[in-house]
Parts: structure tokens; sequence; C-alpha cells
């Protein structure tokens, strides 16, 4: 049974920052690449950022290139969103995946940016 559960997130203020993590269990997680979404308030769910499994590349949308960092702990089986520098437009339900394949999506977390 695969279970992807979310943490960190919250309220903060513009300009501050939040450190997202997500714990998996139940996959392989060394083999998977793993992503995080988010969807705001009456906007559909978009792609943050991805990292691949083997070589530890990531990639991010454009609207928070250089404002945030996913990066992997494969001995804790966690991934983690940094988010710096946050602005009202990144208040969200921020979700971890493994979207592709069978697909496997956490609950998500609220950030929420004033």
């Amino acid at each position: 049974h695969v279970q992807l559960v979310e943490s960190g997130g919250g309220s903060v203020q513009a300009g501050g920052s939040l450190r997202l993590s997500c714990k998996a269990t139940g996959l392989s997680f060394t083999n998977t690449p793993m992503a995080w979404y988010r969807q705001g308030p009456g906007k559909e769910r978009e792609g943050v950022a991805s990292i691949i499994e083997r070589d530890g590349r990531t990639a991010y949308a454009d609207s928070v290139k250089g404002l945030f960092t996913i990066s992997r702990d494969n001995a804790k089986n966690t991934v983690y969103l940094q988010m710096n520098s946050l602005k009202s437009e990144d208040t969200a339900l921020y979700f971890c995946a493994a979207p592709w394949g069978t697909g496997y999506w956490g609950q998500g977390t609220q950030v929420t940016v004033s």
C-alpha cells in the first residue's frame, strides 16, 4: 500500500519561506521520480517541480525557478520542496506525487501566503 504524506505547510507572510516534506512508504523510492504539484483557489492543478531518481536532475515551473528547490533523501524516502520569497500567488494546496506510471498522490498540505 503506497502512501505519500506531506507536511510543512502553513501560513506565512509574503517574502517568507517554507519547507515542505513528503514521506513515501510502500514504493521503491530510489527508483521513482517524484514531483510537487499545487492547486490554488479557483485554479487548475499545476506541476511545480520534479526530481529524477537516478541522477537527481530537477525541473521547475517557470513561475518558481530560482525561488523553489526540490530535493530528495533516498535514505529517508523523503522528498522536499524549499520555497523562498513566497508570494500571495503561491497560496495553494501542495501535493507530493509519483505521477508517472501507476500514479500516486498525497493528500496535500496547505500553504497560505498573506
